[in-house]
């Protein structure tokens, strides 16, 4: 498989592609072609799936592991991998193998996550020498959420969620339930009772506590068990959707609370444990080399 191919640092290794929490949403308007306008803030998670890249003399991009019911080229790493070599005319190829721990359509970001980690990741190990501002254009190509992850910083972000701009929030314990449903992010963005007129907010007024996500009562409306995770949460500290869900989370001001609610929570509930981060694990790999 690595036959006549460079083995330069960084192949075989285990990359980190973290997860995002979205710890304020609002929608303060929509786009002639339909789009929501938005603030929110995302934090980076050290929960992660962890991605490693063989390389390949024939120039192939696939997966070793398809993930089961996602057709292989659909997969938003190998569509980034292939994107990345569209751009470049790179003629590399690449085997990916994911480690998946990230549950799919909890509103995590786990797929546009795996998606940023391929594109930082391969432009390092194939020498292509783009900046992170090209790479997140590249990102925005295969979903809103991509660019943030290759920007790398927890983000107060505008727009559809790609203007970004990196912002300090506390580090703290977080306990997140993920229900046994999957939010359907159109038919949210599509009800009727949406708030889509929120007055736009400042950095410092989310800093000072506004928090507030517009989708939460549409979503706990349509989603009974995502309302009743809120309700399970809210016993131990304030209970949060994270961008349209279907996960909750809770931030707590020590790890030994959010330990504590997290071994009573997870014999009921599919429940992860994770400290929030301000810079991504990811650059901090690729600076250790």
């Amino acid at each position: 498989m690595t036959d006549k191919v460079d083995m330069a640092a960084g192949w075989g290794d285990k990359w980190p592609a973290p997860a995002k929490l979205n710890l304020m949403l609002r929608i303060t308007g929509r786009r002639p072609d339909g789009y929501h306008l938005l603030q929110t803030v995302f934090q980076i998670i050290d929960l992660c799936d962890w991605l490693t890249f063989h390389p390949i003399a024939d120039g192939r991009v696939y997966l070793q592991s398809p993930i089961p019911g996602v057709p292989e080229q659909e997969d938003l790493t190998v569509r980034a991998a292939n994107l990345l070599k569209q751009h470049t005319g790179c003629e590399l190829g690449v085997c990916i193998e994911i480690e998946k721990n990230l549950p799919m359509g909890g509103g995590l970001g786990g797929g546009s996550s795996d998606a940023a980690t391929t594109l930082v990741v391969l432009n390092n190990l194939w020498k292509l020498g783009l900046s992170v501002e090209e790479l997140m254009h590249l990102g925005l190509q295969l979903g809103a959420d991509v660019p943030v992850f290759v920007f790398g910083y927890s983000a107060w972000g505008e727009g559809v969620g790609e203007k970004l701009e990196a912002i300090e929030v506390p580090e703290q314990w977080v306990v997140i339930i993920k229900p046994d449903c999957h939010v359907n992010t159109k038919e949210i963005f599509s009800a009727e009772d949406l708030t889509r007129n929120s007055k736009a907010i400042k950095m410092r007024d989310f800093l000072a506590g506004d928090c507030r996500n517009d989708c939460t009562e549409v979503v706990s409306a349509l989603y009974p068990s995502v309302k009743n995770a809120l309700f399970a949460l809210s016993k131990y500290s304030e209970a949060r959707l994270t961008g349209t869900g279907a996960c909750v989370f809770a931030q707590f001001s020590s790890e030994g609370e959010a330990r504590a609610a997290y071994a009573v929570l997870k014999g009921d509930w599919s429940v992860y444990l994770a400290k929030g981060l301000n810079r991504s694990p990811l650059y901090r790999k690729l600076e250790q080399g």
